[in-house]
C-alpha cells in the first residue's frame, strides 16, 4: 500500500490532469465490459499495462507482483466455474473431461470453459484499468475530480478519511510489531498468541485516539477538511489519444468481432 501511494505521486504521469486519467480508465473499462469479448479485454489489458509500465514508468516487477494477488483469487474462482459435478447415471452435457467418483461424475463442460475464459480476460482487463488509475493518480486527486462531479461531500470525505487511516494503521502496526519482536514476543505459540492479542488491543486504542484527535483538528478548522487543489491544464493531445483509443476499440469490436 505504501508503494502504491508513493508511485501515485512520483510516476511520470503524475503531472497529467486527473480527469484525463480517470476518463481513460473508465472509458476502456466500460468498453471491455460492454463488448463482453475476450479479444477486446486482452487488448485493454495490454494498452493499460503499456501506459502503466512505459508511460508512467512503474517497475515491471512491482506491477507483476500487484497482479499476483487478484490473479490468485481469480484462478481459485475459475476452478469452481470449470469443475462441475453430476450423478453418475445422468447424461452429461458436451464436455472436455470427465472422471467418475463413487456415485458422482466430475467433469469440465464446454460451456464452463467458455464462461471461465470470458471471465478471466474481462477481469484481467478491468484490473489493468484499476491499477493504471491508482498507480498514476493520488486519492486526493481522484476525490478532487469526484468533487467536481458534485458527488456528496460526506461520501468523498469518508473515502479520504478511510484511505488516510489505512496508512496510519499499517504504520502503527509495524512499530508495535517491531517492538514486540525486539522483546522476543513471538518465540513460542503461546507468546505469539499473547503478542497478537496485545497488538490488536493496542491498535484499537491508538486508532480511537487518533480519530479523536483528527476530529478535534477538523472542528478547529470549522469542520472542513483541507482539500487537494492544484492548477493543472488540460492537454488536447491527451484527449485526442483517449478518443482515438476508445474509438479504435469500438470499431474493432463492431467490425471484426
Amino acid at each position: 500500500m505504501l508503494l502504491i501511494d508513493k508511485y501515485a505521486y512520483i510516476n511520470k504521469l503524475a503531472s497529467v490532469h486527473p480527469l484525463e486519467k480517470i476518463i481513460l480508465s473508465i472509458s476502456l473499462l466500460l468498453v471491455s465490459l460492454a463488448m463482453q469479448n475476450a479479444q477486446i479485454s486482452l487488448i485493454t489489458f495490454f494498452v493499460m499495462s503499456a501506459f502503466t509500465i512505459l508511460g508512467a514508468k512503474i517497475p515491471v516487477k512491482y506491477y507483476a507482483k500487484l497482479l499476483v494477488l487478484p490473479g490468485f483469487f481469480l484462478l481459485s474462482s475459475l476452478v469452481s466455474i470449470l469443475l462441475s459435478i453430476a450423478p453418475a447415471t445422468a447424461n452429461l452435457p458436451p464436455h472436455l473431461w470427465a472422471y467418475p467418483f463413487f456415485q458422482w461424475t466430475l467433469f469440465i463442460g464446454v460451456a464452463s470453459v467458455e464462461t471461465a475464459t470470458h471471465l478471466f480476460f474481462t477481469v484481467l482487463g478491468s484490473i489493468s484499468c484499476l491499477y493504471f488509475l491508482i498507480l498514476t493518480t493520488s486519492v486526493q486527486a481522484i476525490c478532487y475530480v469526484l468533487r467536481q462531479w458534485r458527488l456528496p461531500h460526506l461520501l468523498i470525505e469518508l473515502v479520504e478519511l478511510t484511505y488516510r487511516f489505512i496508512f496510519m494503521f499499517f504504520s502503527s502496526m509495524h512499530k508495535i510489531h517491531l517492538a514486540q519482536q525486539a522483546r522476543l514476543g513471538y518465540t513460542s505459540p503461546r507468546q505469539w498468541l499473547h503478542s497478537i492479542s496485545m497488538l490488536i488491543a493496542s491498535l484499537f486504542v491508538e486508532m480511537f485516539q487518533r480519530s479523536y484527535e483528527l476530529n478535534n483538528a477538523m472542528q478547529a478548522r470549522g469542520g472542513q477538511m483541507v482539500y487537494w487543489k492544484e492548477d493543472m491544464a488540460y492537454n488536447k493531445r491527451n484527449w485526442i489519444v483517449i478518443g482515438a483509443i476508445w474509438l479504435a476499440l469500438v470499431l474493432y469490436g463492431g467490425i471484426f468481432l
